[in-house]
């Protein structure tokens, strides 16, 4: 009896958390999440989707950076607390980064979607097979964060609505929730829209952006051939262009680029904590790091994009908040935050024909890489051997070029994780020597409300 009384509990909280009605975007999308006894219109439906995406603001707005590059060596802090934690290795199962449940809130709001929308439209109505095709993408975003970053998660693909349904579900092998993180996918790249033609190009699912994130998850898979096939369709795609390099901090500062595939929408009303992580305070939560500041090349035309170079100690990154930014403003940050663009699967594109192999591979990921580094004012290199007596061999110097180009984005830990790279990188750093220390401890709120959940091994 007391257990029918806690999981009436439980249904109830999860009601609420999946009916919350708040704003998105004043931009489009606009409107708020509808749950399973509200799809009964296709304002609903669409409804229903927005509601995905404000979730996904919350999920994004400061853990892309802590989980993308808080353990990572392009940054340093001068802070306390949850950077520190991080940058030190020193997690613990309460820090806010282990916190999960908002990429589950995301989840759940996506299980809805997915269950109800074909109750609105027929089954072959392309404008539901759309919405649900972008259901399906942010589900596939969200559980390939959670993957990342806590490795083998409940997995859950049903929406709660029933008492008899089982809440307190274990861990499932990543490689399973991997599987279907590349099902879903595939289903958007089959049905998502081709390009909305305004804003939403870049802050709503496409089949660009599918093809984006599913190049991102084979290349996590060192799934080689699929990675070129999918950003073979990128680069094909009239969507997306390089910017030229003046406008090259405008993509963060302005956001909607033509670089840009997939960003998250924020405004005046939906901010995110840009300002707090990089630029707000005596010091910004992170600065670059020496490391990273040596790696460049002279001559690099993004550094002043990047950050104020001229005090040797720089107390903020300004990449997102445009140079010049004031460190000490608080107003809220709006600017989007982008998660996939244009030069990030180019040269994830170069690192992958590098590990199929063969000289024409080789050379066009020689190619790509050349034409970011040229744009930064770099100059190309002529043959592989000019990039092996620079960085020992192809490889390191498309990491190289991701570090540089793509800086402060959160994609730095998750490279070097998926590379095998992160406790050569980050042990002579902070000590990470184990391979079951590259994923998060689980949270311990978590913990306490699910007892079939364990804590990941090297946390016990």
């Amino acid at each position: 009896m007391k257990l029918r009384y806690l999981k009436t509990a439980i249904a109830v909280i999860l009601l609420m958390q999946v009916t919350a009605c708040t704003d998105i975007l004043d931009k489009d999308p606009v409107s708020s999440f509808s749950a399973s006894g509200f799809y009964k219109t296709t304002a609903d439906a669409q409804a229903g989707i927005y509601g995905i995406y404000d979730a996904a603001q919350s999920v994004f707005r400061l853990n892309f950076c802590y989980w993308g590059e808080g353990r990572a060596d392009n940054v340093q802090t001068a802070q306390t607390g949850e950077s520190l934690t991080l940058l030190s290795n020193n997690l613990t199962n309460t820090a806010s980064s282990a916190d999960w449940t908002a990429l589950y809130t995301m989840v759940s709001r996506a299980n809805y979607a997915i269950k109800y929308i074909p109750n609105v439209y027929e089954d072959d109505n392309v404008t539901g097979r759309q919405l649900i095709g972008q259901a399906r993408a942010l589900r596939a975003l969200a559980y390939f964060y959670l993957v990342r970053v806590w490795g083998d998660v409940p997995f859950i693909t049903e929406p709660y609505t029933s008492m008899d349904q089982d809440i307190f579900i274990g861990k499932t092998d990543k490689e399973t929730i991997l599987d279907q993180v590349e099902e879903d996918l595939k289903y958007a790249v089959e049905n998502c829209i081709d390009r909305y033609n305004s804003n939403n190009d870049r802050i709503m699912f496409t089949k660009g952006a599918a093809n984006g994130l599913l190049t991102h998850v084979y290349m996590w898979r060192h799934k080689y051939p699929e990675a070129v096939a999918t950003s073979s369709l990128i680069m094909s795609n009239t969507l997306y262009g390089l910017v030229p390099i003046a406008d090259w901090g405008k993509m963060f500062s302005n956001s909607y680029s033509k670089e840009s595939i997939f960003e998250v929408g924020y405004n005046d009303t939906e901010t995110n904590g840009l300002r707090t992580l990089y630029a707000v305070g005596s010091y910004a939560i992170y600065t670059p790091s020496n490391k990273w500041k040596a790696s460049i090349e002279q001559g690099d035309k993004r550094e002043d994009f990047v950050y104020d170079t001229i005090p040797a100690d720089p107390k903020a990154i300004w990449k997102y908040l445009g140079r010049g930014v004031s460190d000490e403003i608080s107003t809220p940050a709006k600017q989007n935050i982008i998660l996939i663009r244009l030069a990030d699967i180019m040269l994830l594109r170069a690192e992958a024909l590098n590990k199929i192999g063969g000289t024409a591979n080789k050379d066009e990921a020689l190619s790509l890489l050349n034409t970011v580094r040229t744009r930064a004012g770099l100059p190309a290199f002529d043959t592989e051997d000019d990039a092996i007596a620079m960085y020992g061999d192809l490889e390191s110097a498309i990491l190289h070029e991701r570090s540089v180009e793509l800086c402060f984005e959160g994609h730095r830990w998750f490279d070097l994780v998926r590379t095998g790279k992160a406790i050569s990188t980050m042990g002579p750093l902070n000590g990470l020597s184990s391979e079951a220390n590259l994923v998060w401890p689980i949270h311990q709120n978590s913990l306490n409300k699910n007892p079939n959940l364990l804590q990941n091994p090297f946390y016990q």
